[in-house]
């Protein structure tokens, strides 16, 4: 009987133990490389942390987000991100914020990832339409949004916005990390640095090897 009440709390704290520290935080960068040398390791996962003590306002605090973007670009987006570099006082909270300008006219977001935070997104003006593309199997969802409406881009999964009005769209959007990160799908695959083997994106793709390096050409990083 004290054999079996013994194995029952034993269980139980292992079973609270779990829930507490049974997992790993989640990481704040792209990869960390073990180093068993102090003076060449980085501190990672946040910052190092200010004295309570010592904060103020301006910690936590950040004007300008009503002022229009400047959308002249190929895809006629400017994406403003407020993430901890910006507000201090973000550091271990696990939220960002960001404003979204997209030209009229076809202004896009291309399809990106954020592989630390899920993206929840509120139109201000313009007519979006939105998409995300499931893990295998390969489902698109799809929504076109009007001023007020709300959508959801689960973490990691690649999305784009496109404005379909005849007026500049604005939209805001919060993401569940300080630092969510951004992976642009065309820049990632065909402007690395240095760059993938043509060979490879040619298979992977099915396409010629000639059409790969204009792409390449277009989307090189590094000029």
């Amino acid at each position: 009987m004290k054999g079996g009440k013994f194995l029952c709390s034993f269980l139980l704290l292992a079973l609270a133990f779990s829930f507490a520290s049974a997992y790993d935080p989640s990481p704040l960068q792209d990869f960390c490389v073990a180093i068993d040398e102090p003076k060449n390791a980085v501190f990672v996962n946040g910052k190092f942390c200010k004295n309570p003590n010592l904060t103020v306002a301006e910690d936590f605090f950040f004007s300008g987000l009503n002022i229009p973007r400047d959308t002249a670009n190929p895809n006629g987006v400017n994406v403003t991100l407020l993430n901890v570099d910006q507000i201090a006082g973000l550091n271990t909270l696990g939220i960002s914020l960001a404003r979204i300008d997209y030209a009229a006219n076809g202004g896009l977001n291309p399809p990106h990832t954020h592989p630390r935070a899920t993206e929840i997104l509120v139109v201000i003006e313009g007519t979006l339409y939105v998409g995300f593309v499931t893990s295998n199997p390969n489902r698109f969802i799809s929504k076109v949004l009007y001023p007020g409406d709300v959508f959801v881009f689960p973490i990691g999964l690649i999305h784009f916005q496109f404005n379909l009005a005849k007026t500049n769209a604005v939209a805001f959007a919060g993401l569940s990390s300080q630092n969510p990160g951004v992976i642009t799908i065309a820049n990632a695959v065909f402007g690395p640095n240095p760059p993938i083997n043509p060979a490879v994106l040619a298979k992977a793709f099915q396409l010629d090897k000639n059409i790969v390096l204009e792409l390449q050409k277009k989307f090189d990083q590094t000029n």
